[in-house]
C-alpha cells in the first residue's frame, strides 16, 4: 500500500456542480467537499443557481442548510448565476467566461467537476486555464434513456473529445464505466469507480414509525406497503409500477403504494392511477425530511428505473433492512443481487415487475432474508469509504504531477 506523504502546500481543490438539489449527484458532490481533510485541501464548491430544479419549499431550506454547514466547515462557496442544465448558448458562453476567470483567480491544482454541463464548460475552462488535474464524475450517464438516438449521439461524441484533456472519469459503479468504454469514450484506464457515500447509519437506526405512521396517511396497519423514492420523471419508470398495481392488487389485495418525491410528471402519473382504477392504492408524498422513517414504513422498496447511474436510494433501502425490485440496468446489478438481497427486472416491464412485487410480498420470510441480506452489502457504501478513495485518487494525481514531497 502506498504510503502517505505530506504536502509541500495546502492542495486547493474546485467542486463544480450544475445545480445543488436533493437529487444524489448534489448530495455525493456536497458530502466529497465536507469529507475532505481541511488540513490537507482547501476545497472550494462552485454552482450554478438550481432555479430550474423542482424543488419545494422545504427541500430549498434543507439545501441552503447543507450549504451553510459546508460553510462552516471551510467550503468556498461560489455562485455561478448563469449555469443552467438546460443548453443555452448564451448562458452557457457567459458561464463558461465565469467559471474561466474563478479557475485563473484561485489557481486550483485540482478542478473536480460533475454531471454533465459543469463537466463540459469546467473541464474546457480548467484546460485552456492549464490546470494540473482535471477530473470529471458524470454521475450515470444520458447515453440511453433520456434522448432520443441524434441527440444521444452527440453527447457520445461529445464525451469523446472532453475525455481526451480529463485525467480521471470516476464511475459510480463499475457498470457505468464499462458503459463508457463500451462506447469508446476513453480507455478503461481512464475510469475508476468510486460508489456514492451513504449516511448509513441514519437509516440503520432509524426507529420504525409503526402503525401510528401508517395511520397518518391512511394506510391500515394489516396493509402492505410498496414504496419508491425519486423525481417524478420519466427516467424513474413510475409509469411501469402504476400499469403493474393492477396485476399486483390482484393477487395481494389491500397493497398500497407509496411514491415520495417532486416532478413535473406528478398529474400525469395521478391521471393514469385513475385511468387504471387504482388510485386509491397509490398515494404521492411530496419530498420529506424524515425519509429513513418512511422507507422503514415500506414492506418493500422498488426501483422501476430505465436507467440509473447507481441509484443511492437502494443504499438507503439496503441499510433500512429492505428487500428490493429493481430494473436490471445501468449501475443497480451492482447494488442488488438477484436472488440475495432483492430481484431484478427487464426495464419498461410492467408485467415482469408485477411477478416479482407479488412473489416477495408472498413470501415474508424471503423479504426478510433478503433485507438482512442487504443490509451487510450497504456497509460498502458509507461515506468515509467514499471519501477516503476520492482522497487516494487525489493523491496518485498529486504525486503524478509533482505535488507530493519525496
Amino acid at each position: 500500500m502506498k504510503k502517505r506523504v505530506g504536502w509541500q502546500r495546502k492542495i486547493k481543490v474546485l467542486h463544480l456542480i450544475t445545480r445543488l438539489d436533493k437529487g444524489g449527484s448534489a448530495e455525493n458532490t456536497l458530502l466529497t467537499a465536507l469529507g475532505l481533510d481541511k488540513n490537507r485541501y482547501e476545497v472550494l464548491l462552485a454552482k450554478g443557481p438550481s432555479t430550474e430544479s423542482k424543488m419545494g419549499f422545504r427541500e430549498r431550506m434543507e439545501v441552503d442548510k447543507s450549504l451553510q454547514i459546508a460553510q462552516s466547515d471551510g467550503v468556498g462557496i461560489i455562485n455561478i448565476p448563469k449555469l443552467m442544465r438546460r443548453i443555452d448558448l448564451l448562458y452557457d458562453f457567459i458561464s463558461f467566461i465565469k467559471i474561466l476567470k474563478i479557475i485563473r483567480s484561485e489557481k486550483p491544482q485540482i478542478v473536480h467537476t460533475h454531471t454533465s454541463k459543469a463537466g463540459l464548460l469546467g473541464r474546457l475552462a480548467a484546460f485552456v486555464a492549464k490546470t494540473p488535474i482535471i477530473i470529471h464524475t458524470p454521475h450515470g450517464h444520458i447515453f440511453y434513456g433520456y434522448f432520443g438516438r441524434v441527440t444521444s449521439y452527440l453527447f457520445v461524441l461529445i464525451e469523446k473529445l472532453l475525455a481526451k484533456i480529463t485525467d480521471k472519469i470516476i464511475s459510480l459503479t463499475n457498470q457505468e464505466g464499462l458503459d463508457h468504454v463500451r462506447l469508446n469514450i476513453a480507455c478503461p484506464e481512464k475510469f475508476i469507480s468510486i460508489h456514492s457515500g451513504v449516511d448509513i447509519q441514519r437509516f440503520i437506526s432509524a426507529k420504525p414509525g409503526g402503525d401510528g405512521l401508517k395511520a397518518s396517511f391512511g394506510i391500515m396497519p394489516q396493509s402492505l406497503v410498496v414504496g419508491t423514492i425519486g423525481r417524478l420523471v420519466p427516467i424513474k419508470g413510475h409509469e411501469y409500477l402504476i400499469e403493474a398495481a393492477p396485476k399486483i392488487l390482484k393477487e395481494v389485495p389491500g397493497v398500497k403504494f407509496v411514491l415520495v418525491g417532486d416532478g413535473n410528471l406528478r398529474p400525469k402519473l395521478e391521471r393514469l392511477t385513475n385511468a387504471l382504477n387504482v388510485q386509491d392504492a397509490f398515494l404521492f408524498l411530496h419530498w420529506r425530511s424524515d425519509i429513513p422513517k418512511i422507507i422503514r414504513m415500506f414492506d418493500l422498496f422498488t426501483l422501476p428505473s430505465l436507467n440509473e447511474g447507481m441509484g443511492k436510494v437502494l443504499v438507503e433501502a439496503m441499510a433500512a433492512g429492505k428487500a428490493i425490485v429493481a430494473s436490471n440496468t445501468g449501475g443497480i446489478p451492482d447494488l442488488v443481487v438477484h436472488a440475495h438481497n432483492g430481484l431484478l427486472v427487464p426495464p419498461g416491464n410492467p408485467s415482469r415487475l408485477a411477478e416479482a412485487i407479488v412473489t416477495l410480498l408472498k413470501d415474508s420470510n424471503k423479504r426478510q432474508e433478503m433485507g438482512e441480506n442487504g443490509k451487510l452489502l450497504a456497509q460498502r457504501y458509507s461515506v468515509e469509504s467514499m471519501v477516503n478513495k476520492t482522497e487516494t485518487l487525489y493523491e496518485e494525481l498529486l504525486a503524478k504531477n509533482g505535488y507530493l514531497q519525496a
